[in-house]
């Protein structure tokens, strides 16, 4: 199939040729007949299979087709998504598969950690299509300083987050204050029954397409689990970067501080690594991923706000220095690397302590890897088993500092 035969306009043929889309995706393929006839839908495909292009395309369709019908100078799209990456990116798709448009739509990023007054001017220039973080969206909503009342397409994007009770009460908020007339669409890698239910507040009579339902990884992504040592994972790391020659390569850590410490002592030995965490400054964040995108930095130290979305071409490997809090994390993060038919490498590293975590990430994404040890990193033989009924022995009980050294 040919993104000709979906009906798409002549200038946004031209957009998807200009960035090399050789032919639709599955995803795109099945999303873009339901979305440009109105219907609400609920998408679930995997990391990497072109979803963003899925609702981007069709909306930019619609909008070219009924311009005439549409408010003028008002909001029409409005896309929520749970991270600050993700919401420039998704912008700076819009921009881009909408340039040839005549007009091209003006695309707006609302995000904290940037300048509010900026955001403000913006919107009061006008804005066809808004891209959004929660907390930002509604500080412009109690400023009074941003008008929703005239969405007619509402996107939720990294759904399974937005509808997590993390979420909740943002949400809410939102869709108390959008028209009940409009259109509403879902995507997600992710998209469990509970989300589905949960979903129901959002979506009316949806179409919900699932995409290699049976499959919960991309199969283009060699998975490996390395058996080590917690304080052997380091040098474990650099040992594996030094002979795998992955090139760009992210590596996943638990905390803020884990990640800078990290990226840290990699620059120390050698490694040309950044990090990428909320405790950044917004410029630093954006500063960091740009150095990595463009290879000024082989290796990039992050929290899981990289895990959601964010698009890294040719990205060689992905390493799960800790593992993720939630199971389905893991296909996130992995779907990192292994994108558009490429192949990638995914790396996690397990002790004793994180076995039992492991095995439950398996069940839940219908896993099995198979564990691996590695010449001079060899993990010790199993703990014995705790004898219940003893407290800590006076004198054994951690400081805060080896406590904070567990935890980075």
């Amino acid at each position: 199939m040919s993104f000709d035969s979906l009906g798409l306009s002549d200038h946004l043929l031209r957009a998807v040729q200009a960035q090399g889309y050789d032919a639709p995706t599955a995803i795109q393929q099945r999303s873009i007949p339901h979305i440009t006839a109105g219907a609400d839908l609920a998408a679930e495909a995997q990391t990497g299979s072109g979803k963003t292009a899925a609702f981007v395309l069709p909306i930019l369709q619609k909008m070219a087709s009924h311009r005439g019908e549409l408010t003028p100078i008002k909001i029409g799209v409005l896309t929520i998504t749970p991270t600050r990456e993700l919401a420039l990116q998704i912008a700076e798709t819009f921009k881009l598969l909408g340039q040839f448009a005549d007009p091209p739509p003006r695309v707006v990023s609302i995000i904290g950690g940037l300048s509010l007054g900026d955001q403000i001017s913006a919107l009061s220039s006008g804005a066809d299509i808004v891209v959004a973080t929660p907390g930002r969206l509604l500080d412009l909503m109690e400023r009074e300083a941003i008008d929703i009342n005239h969405v007619h397409t509402l996107v939720l994007d990294e759904a399974d987050k937005l509808l997590d009770v993390g979420f909740n009460d943002e949400l809410t908020v939102l869709l108390n204050a959008l028209p009940t007339q409009r259109q509403n669409l879902l995507f997600s890698a992710t998209l469990p029954q509970k989300v589905l239910k949960l979903s129901a507040r959002v979506l009316n009579n949806p179409t919900v397409l699932r995409i290699d339902e049976q499959r919960t990884s991309v199969a283009t992504i060699e998975q490996r689990a390395y058996q080590v040592e917690r304080d052997d994972r380091r040098l474990l790391l650099q040992h594996l970067l030094e002979t795998e020659h992955w090139g760009q390569t992210l590596v996943f850590v638990a905390t803020q501080i884990g990640a800078t410490n990290l990226a840290r002592k990699l620059r120390v030995d050698g490694f040309l690594a950044t990090e990428l965490h909320g405790g950044l400054e917004q410029p630093d964040r954006i500063f960091a991923l740009t150095r990595f995108r463009s290879g000024r930095a082989q290796i990039m130290v992050a929290t899981d706000i990289a895990a959601r979305g964010i698009d890294i071409p040719l990205l060689g490997a992905v390493v799960n220095f800790d593992l993720p809090r939630a199971p389905a994390d893991y296909v996130h993060r992995i779907g990192r690397t292994g994108r558009a038919g490429e192949s990638g490498v995914a790396v996690t590293f397990v002790d004793h302590e994180t076995e039992d975590h492991l095995r439950l990430i398996e069940k839940k994404n219908q896993l099995m890897l198979t564990r691996r040890q590695v010449l001079g990193f060899e993990i010790s033989d199993a703990p014995a088993e705790k004898t219940k009924g003893l407290g800590p022995k006076k004198g054994k009980r951690k400081s805060k500092k080896d406590k904070l050294r567990e935890r980075q």
